[in-house]
């Protein structure tokens, strides 16, 4: 008798939440047996994380990012399957993710720009134009995906925020409510409020004001899910996935060079700039090959992710310093 066992990024069929499920959230808390005072209890954080954008979705596909080389990741298993510290140290944070409250969410905006704001994620929106991109991601932890992510460049929000010339990097930050996200709270083993909370990380202005840097809102033609950094996250194709920082509050313009999340807590292995290549290898595990998530392939990793027609120029004159980690 053949036994086939499971790797533990393999999503099993009987463990797949129906996608009409899994995103509404009467029906997720129905399903989970809370029935209807948990229903009443709830709904006021039903109203808050209910997203008033579903009809910008699907976006029309940017021709130049319509083919990432490889199939889409599927996404039952893009949702369930991610790292977000906030909710929890395992890939499936999917279900602690929906006490993700994304009403009302504002960013704010501030540093070395000419004049500081603070903007709500609707009405920012109406100020972009959403397109959709196929594009690959690269977790350093050497598995891959491919992902159809819908959102703007991020140099038209850079455009938008009028940085003084004396701004070097932008620092991005997530969100801090331990009420919220049980991961921030603290715990016996250490976890939580004694991590450096919350999320912070940095690009410099020519990494943010490069085309491939992008502003996700939105995949899989919908509002992006909770698990996947809702209602605004970056994603930046050429680096490691811990540099595209989920659920942004506050964008800063600033001289200095931001210290980012995992930069603080283990500085030996993370770096600012986390560039993949596949020559320079985690001090842990060798990145030469990459695993593509939902399949059974392990494929060579390439310099950039692939995508160095796009960024190598960036990086050509920075010399003494750990670009690949």
């Amino acid at each position: 008798m053949l036994i086939k066992r499971l790797r533990e990024w393999e999503l099993p069929e009987t463990s797949a939440t129906p996608e009409s499920v899994f995103l509404n959230r009467r029906s997720f808390l129905a399903a989970a047996g809370f029935g209807a005072s948990g229903l009443l209890l709830g709904s006021g954080l039903a109203r808050a994380s209910v997203d008033p954008t579903a009809g910008l979705y699907p976006a029309k596909r940017n021709p130049a990012f319509a083919d990432a080389g490889r199939p889409i990741t599927s996404e039952a298993l893009n949702t369930t399957f991610n790292n977000f510290y906030e909710f929890g140290t395992s890939k499936r944070i999917s279900s602690a993710a929906q006490a993700l409250r994304i009403r009302p969410w504002e960013i704010k905006v501030d540093g070395e720009v000419e004049k500081p704001f603070t903007i709500g994620i609707d009405d920012l929106l109406k100020k972009v134009t959403l397109e959709e991109r196929v594009v690959r991601h690269r977790c350093v932890e050497a598995w891959s995906m491919v992902v159809p992510w819908s959102g703007f460049p991020l140099k038209d929000f850079v455009a938008m925020a009028k940085p003084l010339s004396s701004a070097k990097y932008v620092r991005f930050e997530t969100f801090d409510n331990p009420d919220m996200a049980p991961g921030q709270k603290p715990s016996l083993f250490g976890f939580g409020s004694d991590l450096p909370w919350p999320y912070v990380e940095g690009l410099t202005i020519p990494e943010a004001t490069n085309e491939l840097a992008f502003l996700v809102t939105g995949a899989y033609g919908k509002p992006v899910a909770k698990s996947m950094g809702a209602p605004i996250r970056l994603h930046l194709p050429w680096k490691y996935g811990f540099k595209s920082i989920k659920s942004i509050v506050k964008v800063s313009f600033v001289s200095k060079r931001p210290v980012s999340f995992w930069h603080t807590i283990l500085p030996n292995e993370y770096g600012f700039w986390a560039n993949v290549n596949p020559k320079v290898p985690h001090p842990r595990w060798s990145q030469a090959e990459e695993r593509i998530l939902g399949t059974d392939k392990t494929v060579p990793t390439k310099l950039f992710n692939g995508y160095g027609e796009y960024v190598a120029s960036v990086y050509a004159d920075i010399h003494g310093e750990q670009l690949y980690r």
